[in-house]
């Protein structure tokens, strides 16, 4: 049967198609498995990660990524020593005392947050408008963030009331403080959506006072590291594509989000998680910052011997040895750790 130039494409197309069918089941098949664990519930700060998952580009990297849901209940330290999960992603602080008090051989394999999004705010109305202003006043603070606002008291001599904050930024809504923690991507939102505005707050970003702490970075263990670099840099090269991608395209990435919050039922809101993503750009992409990936010795020793003065690790482990940055391949004429 002679075939019309019409039955030759369609031939040709379904060629094509099988071909390419073939090839993405061989690339599934030899696809690497991987988990990753966010140390907190599914919102916008995580937003690279489902992106990099949905969009497909964990795959094109030759990786099978599962995102866990994080949280209190789930925490990293022990998905990863007990081997359910390869990755986390957690605060450069929490990372160096798991390493040093709980003895986990973490290692920094990417710094995605380049810009400290802890701050403390007050009402103008208090009389606050400097840190030296916060001599005496009520200040509430999150144990596990303490050792920033604290450094900024040494700094300025001040002597505030500290009281243990809790969850919410109720104390501080009710008036029971006159200053509170918070992050500027969710608890600052928080406080504009309940009605206060903007210019009758203080607000105290951390970084404006020689104080920047790099937050979220990918982690692994050191042995994840050490068995299989290639898996780890493919991971963190796509995680980056994903953000890259989220930050492109953000109503879209924002429905991939909103998808993971209604599974996980958290009570929040687009509009939140709108500012939520805007935010996170700016912290991990701020003017002047270095590429993504990027852990400055200058900040790590900056990090870590705050939390040595403040008794919260023993050890300082040197910064070669906790950082290996997988945004970047190794050059060829270096072997791999």
């Amino acid at each position: 049967m002679l075939l019309t130039n019409a039955h030759r494409l369609l031939l040709l197309v379904g060629l094509i198609f099988l071909s390419g069918t073939l090839a993405l089941k061989a690339a599934s098949a030899d696809a690497k498995p991987c988990v990753l664990v966010p140390q907190w519930e599914p919102q916008a700060q995580f937003a690279g990660y489902y992106v990099a998952v949905e969009k497909g580009i964990y795959a094109r990297h030759g990786l099978t990524v599962t995102v866990l849901r994080g949280g209190p209940d789930q925490p990293i330290g022990r998905l990863l020593q007990e081997g359910q999960a390869d990755f986390a992603t957690t605060f450069l602080t929490s990372a160096l005392e798991k390493r040093s008090l709980d003895g986990l051989p973490l290692v920094n394999i990417a710094q995605m947050v380049q810009r400290s999004s802890l701050l403390l705010v007050a009402r103008k109305s208090s009389g606050i408008r400097s840190p030296a202003d916060l001599q005496g006043k009520t200040v509430s603070l999150w144990p596990d963030f303490a050792v920033q606002p604290k450094a900024l008291f040494r700094k300025f001599g001040v002597a505030p009331r500290v009281l243990t904050q809790g969850a919410t930024i109720n104390l501080f809504l009710r008036g029971a403080v006159d200053a509170a923690s918070g992050m500027w991507y969710n608890e600052y939102h928080m406080l504009i959506n309940s009605g206060l505005e903007e210019q009758d707050l203080t607000v105290f970003f951390y970084d404006q006072f020689g104080l920047n702490f790099p937050e979220d970075g990918i982690y692994c263990l050191a042995p994840t590291l050490k068995q299989d670099p290639d898996r780890c840099r493919r991971f963190v090269q796509a995680s980056i594509a994903g953000w890259q991608y989220a930050f492109q395209h953000p109503e879209e990435a924002l429905d991939i989000v909103m998808r993971q919050v209604t599974a996980a039922n958290r009570p929040t809101n687009r509009v939140h998680q709108r500012w939520m993503l805007n935010r996170m750009k700016d912290i991990m992409q701020p003017p002047g910052a270095l590429p993504l990936g990027t852990l400055t010795e200058a900040d790590y020793l900056r990090v870590a011997r705050e939390l040595k003065s403040a008794g919260q690790i023993n050890t300082i482990p040197a910064w070669n040895e906790f950082y290996e940055n997988c945004a970047i391949d190794i050059p060829t004429n270096q072997p791999g750790r």
